[in-house]
């Protein structure tokens, strides 16, 4: 693995670009997830439909927002900020769960998603991590619609197994390969993370 993927001494103070492309990151997940939400409306509901919890398929179309950022920027906390961020601007544009709801699956999201980069210190930037930051993200989405929805006891129902499963694929596959797409159109050669991408052999 190379060097450009494993810091051993990393610079964990925010730049103002820092600050500024998480912020970006943030906006712009807020209006995509406030699309999205009524986008899957109705195939959520022909997949529900088919297999309880099949349609958290989508889920992952709403969890990118920290993984990203954290793989980008590269420091402590920018996947919580850019959560709560998106989940804010979210919950003021509106949606079908209200504001508190949106606002507080937002900083769930964004606390399990930040756990993956804080468990290495936050020296470690690369595919495996950044899953599985995505997937743990999935897993506090699950964790939240799980326990709120009353579905503690129904193990096979819209939020029980099948959901956790699909969720947590979704949001580790999501990323990454949205990560990938932005690093190799060179917006992110300021950053460490876009360079180890465009300097990458496929």
């Amino acid at each position: 693995m190379s060097a450009s993927v494993i810091e051993a001494k990393p610079v964990l103070k925010w730049r103002v670009v820092d600050i500024a492309v998480a912020s970006v990151i943030g906006v712009a997940s807020a209006l995509i997830y406030w699309f999205v939400a009524f986008a899957t409306a109705a195939p959520w509901s022909l997949l529900e439909g088919v297999v309880p919890g099949l349609a958290g398929i989508f889920n992952g179309l709403w969890l990118f927002a920290g993984p990203l950022a954290a793989i980008i920027v590269r420091k402590p906390g920018a996947a919580l900020y850019a959560e709560i961020v998106a989940g804010v601007l979210e919950a003021l544009m509106g949606n079908m769960w209200g504001g508190v709801e949106t606002f507080l699956i937002a900083l769930v999201q964004g606390l399990f998603a930040e756990i993956a980069f804080a468990v290495f210190a936050y020296k470690k930037w690369n595919l495996g991590v950044t899953v599985l930051s995505g997937a743990l993200s999935g897993v506090g989405c699950w964790g939240y619609s799980f326990f709120t929805h009353l579905q503690a006891i129904d193990l096979g129902g819209s939020y029980g197994v099948v959901y956790l499963i699909t969720t947590v694929l979704s949001g580790a596959l999501v990323v990454w390969y949205l990560y990938l797409g932005i690093a190799r159109t060179g917006a992110l050669d300021q950053f460490a993370s876009g360079r180890a991408v465009r300097g990458a052999k496929h």
